[in-house]
């Protein structure tokens, strides 16, 4: 029996064998999920990190 996963941008079911874009049902759906990571859409909760300056930038540098 063929395997069907739901899409996860728009679950809409689709077969998992043979799909190209999976786990997406479509280009659409891959495409449109990847532009929310990459505005910011989706974000992975943690602590920020603290932007170095430019002297210590300069002193990694140095250290190197």
């Amino acid at each position: 029996m063929p395997v069907k996963i739901k899409c996860p941008r728009c679950g809409k079911k689709s077969l998992w064998e043979g799909n190209r874009w999976r786990p997406f049902c479509s280009e659409r759906c891959k495409m449109t999920d990847l532009g929310a990571w990459v505005t910011g859409g989706y974000s992975i909760p943690g602590a920020p990190e603290e932007d170095a300056g430019p002297d210590e930038a300069r002193d990694d540098e140095e250290d190197r």
